[in-house]
Order: structure tokens, then C-alpha cells, then sequence
């Protein structure tokens, strides 16, 4: 008796991972968030500073960068997951269409 699985013997399953377009648009979304946070972060030290505080309006977008980036990366993975989690129950749904159990 051998022990080989139907479903993944089964050809033209997918996988149940996101798309590398829904990948690349989440990196985007990471980055771009980033960039805002940090221009932000730049922005509103530089304007509440007279006296020219160069370095830490640089450490706030810095900071501000590094916050964004993290809360979007949380949102993106979140996504990303839901995705994965939907894809999955697609192929498990479409495997058992393919193999009804008796």
C-alpha cells in the first residue's frame, strides 16, 4: 500500500500563494508608505524648528520613514495572508470538484 496523495498528484493544481504582481504591488505599497512617513516626519520638524535643526529633521524622517514602513508592512502581510488563505480554499474547493469523496 502506498501513501501518495490524490490532490497533490493531481495535475494543474495551483499554488495557493499570492500572485508575484500582488507581491511586487505590496513591496510598492511598503516602500511608498515608507517615503511618506518619512517626508512627513521631515516636514512637519523642519516647520516647527527656527533655528535650522537640520539633524533632527533627518532623524524624524528617519523615525517617521521607519514607522510607516512597519505599519504598512503589518497591513501589506495582513493582505497577503487573506489572499493566500482565499487561494487556498479556491484549489482545496477545485480539488475536491476534481476527487468527490464517496
Amino acid at each position: 500500500m502506498t501513501d501518495t496523495d490524490p490532490v497533490a498528484d493531481a495535475p494543474g493544481l495551483q499554488s495557493a500563494a499570492p500572485s508575484l504582481v500582488a507581491r511586487l504591488l505590496a513591496f510598492t505599497a511598503v516602500l511608498t508608505g515608507g517615503a511618506s512617513g518619512g517626508l512627513v516626519g521631515y516636514a512637519v520638524t523642519d516647520l516647527q524648528c527656527e533655528s535650522g535643526c537640520t539633524n533632527l529633521a533627518g532623524s524624524m524622517a528617519v523615525l517617521g520613514a521607519a514607522l510607516a514602513a512597519v505599519g504598512v508592512g503589518i497591513v501589506v502581510a495582513l493582505t497577503l495572508r487573506a489572499m493566500a488563505e482565499w487561494n487556498a480554499g479556491q484549489v482545496q474547493q477545485a480539488a475536491r470538484d476534481h476527487h468527490p469523496v464517496n
